[in-house]
């Protein structure tokens, strides 16, 4: 009876094992499926120029944006972003439409000084003409702390990531004043820090998360393999034993 309760509790636990790395492995699968399917919409999306109001007010998806309007004051700096193997920061500076539409505008990468001292900035101010591609902000981690800090230069914010309404708040504009979607710049405009439009920076691509959903089906398959194992030397003993 021993016997049998133990082995019992032991294929429980090898089953939750088994269901638990299945689980890993979808998500990892459903990533994948995510992000090609945001890789797929970025050649279209060039396609048609839309102005940021109506971009804005379009279906969900990757919108190339032409539009004229100003930069407000303010800047927001994304920490832990990563180019070319190089710790740095994005810079970001909300925009007003002619429309009245806004957005934060990615500016571009700079290099994080050792020190952590951040260098004077040169962010652009007053009219000026956007274009780029309206897409989701750089994911981030686990939401730890607050989102944003100041930092000794006036009207310049440190983030860890970038929740809208928070920003919004921070830089003085109206509450829900800025969309879930920042305006990746055209790395062909002049003006700015180096910028691409990498979708998925500082992440991994689809490829990985393929990659990491086979480990997990295959650690899945080798639990079920040496417990079905197992399983099989044990109930031969009790057949071994009976024959001497």
């Amino acid at each position: 009876m021993m016997r049998k309760h133990t082995r019992l509790i032991a294929w429980v636990a090898a089953l939750l094992v088994i269901v638990g790395f299945c689980q890993l492995g979808r998500w990892q699968l459903q990533r994948m499926h995510e992000k090609q399917a945001l890789l797929d919409q970025q050649v279209p999306a060039r396609v048609q120029a839309l102005r940021l109001a109506e971009a804005l007010a379009a279906p969900l998806r990757l919108r190339w944006v032409e539009d004229r309007g100003r930069y407000l004051p303010g800047t927001v700096l994304l920490d832990n972003q990563t180019r070319a193997g190089r710790a740095g920061f994005k810079l970001y500076q909300p925009f007003l439409s002619e429309d009245g539409a806004r957005v934060l505008v990615d500016l571009g990468w700079q290099p994080m000084p050792p020190d952590r001292v951040l260098p004077r900035l040169h962010v652009p101010q007053g009219p000026a003409r956007i274009a780029g591609l309206l897409a989701p902000p750089p994911a981030s981690g686990i939401a730890l702390g607050p989102a944003l800090a100041t930092t000794p230069q006036a009207g310049v914010w440190l983030a860890n990531r970038l929740p809208p309404d928070e920003v919004a708040r921070a830089l003085g504009l109206p509450p829900r004043g800025l969309p879930e979607r920042v305006l990746r710049l055209d790395p062909a405009l002049p003006g700015g820090y180096a910028r691409d439009l990498d979708l998925l920076p500082n992440t991994l691509p689809p490829s990985r998360h393929l990659g990491y959903a086979v480990q997990w089906f295959a650690l899945a398959l080798t639990v079920l393999v040496v417990a079905l194992v197992l399983e099989f030397r044990l109930r031969r003993r009790p057949a071994a034993g009976s024959r001497r």
